[in-house]
């Protein structure tokens, strides 16, 4: 194999892959990207509404749970769980990528790179809905969280919260 290690054996292997498919209980994210230049993309209704059908249809979909989200005009917070078989970096690569393509646009989308915050614990997981639901009130676009038209604050049948957080 051109540029493989002389080195390379099996075990390395077994350590990569379990790298990237951890434990379910362990693979709770605080997700966040913004979008190129912080355009504010979706301050235009069309695209913020795209956006989540891209959200939702990649949950849908069974790449990961959504439990709560919501679509700032220039950047996203969700909080998320992929599915055993997808990678964090594979699920972003869904929401953006996924995106991107539906957007069609000629510019730039995303900064590169995006935010990960691992969730350990219950309480962690409850601060960090509050976290991204009242997000447009802090950046004072409306008074109250659920008053917001794109966040999960207010919204019926979000993923709850992981079974490995209740015990």
């Amino acid at each position: 194999m051109d540029g493989a290690p002389s080195t390379f054996n099996g075990r390395q292997f077994l350590y990569i892959f379990a790298m990237h498919f951890a434990p379910q209980e362990t693979r709770t994210y605080l997700v966040t990207a913004v979008t190129a230049q912080r355009r504010r993309l979706f301050q235009v209704t069309a695209n913020a509404e795209l956006f989540r059908q891209t959200l939702f249809d990649y949950r849908r979909q069974g790449r990961f749970l959504l439990h709560a989200y919501v679509i700032m005009p220039d950047h996203f917070h969700a909080l998320i769980t992929p599915a055993a078989e997808v990678s964090l970096e594979k699920a972003m690569q869904f929401i953006k990528g996924g995106f991107s393509f539906r957007l069609k646009s000629k510019m730039d989308v995303w900064v590169r790179s995006f935010n990960e915050s691992q969730i350990s614990t219950a309480s962690k997981f409850i601060d960090c809905v509050r976290y991204v639901e009242e997000n447009p009130v802090r950046a004072r676009l409306v008074g109250s969280a659920d008053a917001y038209a794109f966040s999960s604050a207010g919204e019926e049948g979000m993923d709850p919260m992981p079974e490995h957080f209740r015990d």
